[in-house]
C-alpha cells in the first residue's frame, strides 16, 4: 500500500473548534497517564486511558483515536531515549482532531461527526476533489487543524520492473541525479537565501516579550517552510517521473548524525551552522520515498561513503582543488583521467553504481 496526504485551508466553526480542543485534551490526559505508568504500547495505554476518559463527552472511537496519538507520541519519546537523546515532556500544543472512523465524503463535501447523528460539513476545494476522483484511491482518514485539512489516501502499487538504477545526491545548493547515461542538477540555492533571509529579519527584531518574539518568528518560520517545500516539491516530482519513464530504482544517500556535527561547539562558525542546520535533505527524501512509492518506484538506501572523492570512471582517488581556484570550487581533480569532474555529478553517478 502507498500512502499520501491532501492538504487545503478551511474555515472551522465554533463546535468543530470545541471538538479539536476536546480532543487536544484527551491526548494530553494519555500522555500524562503513559508517563505516570510508564506505558507506551497501544493495548497498555487503552486500558489503563480508556475508562478515564469518560468526563469528556465526545464519540466513543475519538478516545480510541487519541489514545492511538498518545501511543504514538510516547513510543517516539521512548526511541529518543534509545538514541541517546534526553527530550522535552512531551504535550499537545495545538488544537487538532484525528479520526478513521465515522466520517463522509459525498459529492464536494467531507462530514465530521460532532456529535451523535450530527456532522459539520467541510467543503473540498478542486485539488482535493481532484485527487479523490481516482477510481483506486481509498480514503483512510483525516486530520483536522484550526485552519486545515488532511485527508489521508492509500491504493495499491505494484512496484515497476526496473532496468537500472539512477542516484540522487542530496546537497546544500543543488540536488543532483543521475548515472552513467545521463545527469541532471537542480539548483536550490534559492533555498538557501530563503532560509538566510529568513534568518535576518527574525534576528533584526528586538522585543523583551518572548512571546512576541516567538509569534514573529514561527510566522516567517512558516512563511520559509512553505517556500521550501515548494521548490522541494517542485524538484522531487521530477526526479520521480524520470525515474518511473525510463524504469529505474532511486538509490538515496543514507545520511545520519548531520545535526549532531553542526551543533554549538564543534568548532563551526555561526553561519557555516545555520545554512547546515537550514538544510532540508531529510525533507527532500521524505518527497522522494513516497512519491517514488505512489508510483510504483524502488527506493535503496546505501552508504554514502567515498561516492564524492572517488572517481566514478576509473576509481582513482580525487584531489581538491587549491583555495585560490574559485572556477573549479566544486569541482575534483583526476589524476589518471586528467580531467576535472563536478564533485555533486560523481556522488550522484557513484550512487548510482552502489549495490546497497
Amino acid at each position: 500500500m502507498a500512502f499520501k496526504a491532501a492538504r487545503q485551508n478551511y474555515q472551522p466553526t465554533d463546535r468543530l473548534l470545541r471538538l479539536l480542543e476536546t480532543f487536544r485534551g484527551m491526548v494530553n490526559d494519555c500522555i500524562a497517564i503513559g508517563l505516570t505508568n510508564d506505558a507506551w504500547t497501544l493495548k497498555r495505554l487503552s486500558s489503563l486511558a480508556y475508562r478515564q476518559l469518560n468526563c469528556y463527552d465526545c464519540l466513543s472511537y475519538y478516545k480510541l483515536c487519541a489514545i492511538s496519538r498518545a501511543a504514538g507520541i510516547l513510543a517516539s519519546r521512548r526511541k529518543s531515549f534509545k538514541r541517546g537523546v534526553t527530550p522535552r515532556s512531551p504535550y499537545s500544543l495545538r488544537p487538532q482532531l484525528v479520526s478513521c472512523y465515522g466520517f463522509k465524503i459525498k459529492n464536494d463535501r467531507l462530514s465530521v461527526p460532532v456529535g451523535k447523528h450530527t456532522y459539520e460539513e467541510i467543503r473540498l476545494n478542486p485539488h482535493t476533489l481532484n485527487v479523490l476522483t481516482d477510481q483506486q484511491v481509498k480514503v483512510r482518514s483525516f486530520l483536522l487543524t484550526p485552519n486545515s485539512l488532511s485527508i489521508t489516501i492509500a491504493k495499491e502499487v505494484a512496484t515497476r520492473p526496473v532496468v537500472g538504477t539512477t542516484g540522487v545526491d542530496r546537497n546544500l545548493p543543488n540536488l543532483t541525479y543521475g548515472n552513467l547515461e545521463r545527469v541532471v542538477q537542480y539548483d536550490l540555492s534559492k533555498t538557501t537565501s530563503i532560509t538566510q533571509t529568513t534568518r535576518s529579519i527574525v534576528s533584526s527584531f528586538h522585543r523583551n516579550d518572548t512571546r512576541i518574539r516567538r509569534h514573529i518568528a514561527g510566522k516567517y518560520g512558516k512563511r520559509r517552510r512553505n517556500r521550501t517545500l515548494q521548490l522541494l516539491h517542485h524538484t522531487t516530482k521530477r526526479i520521480v517521473r524520470d525515474a518511473a519513464q525510463y524504469s529505474e530504482a532511486i538509490v538515496l544517500e543514507r545520511i545520519d548524525g548531520i545535526r549532531k556535527l553542526c551543533r554549538k561547539g564543534n568548532g563551526q562558525g555561526r553561519k557555516y551552522r545555520g545554512r547546515m542546520n537550514g538544510w532540508s535533505f531529510g525533507e527532500a527524501q521524505r518527497q522522494i520515498q513516497y512519491k517514488a512509492a505512489w508510483e510504483g518506484t524502488p527506493v535503496v538506501k546505501v552508504n554514502p561513503r567515498g561516492t564524492s572523492n572517488r572517481c566514478a570512471k576509473c576509481g582513482e582517488i580525487l584531489q581538491l582543488a587549491q583555495l585560490s581556484d574559485t572556477k573549479h570550487r566544486r569541482c575534483l581533480w583526476c589524476n589518471k583521467c586528467q580531467r576535472w569532474i563536478d564533485r555533486d555529478v560523481n556522488a550522484a553517478i557513484n550512487l548510482s553504481l552502489r549495490d546497497g
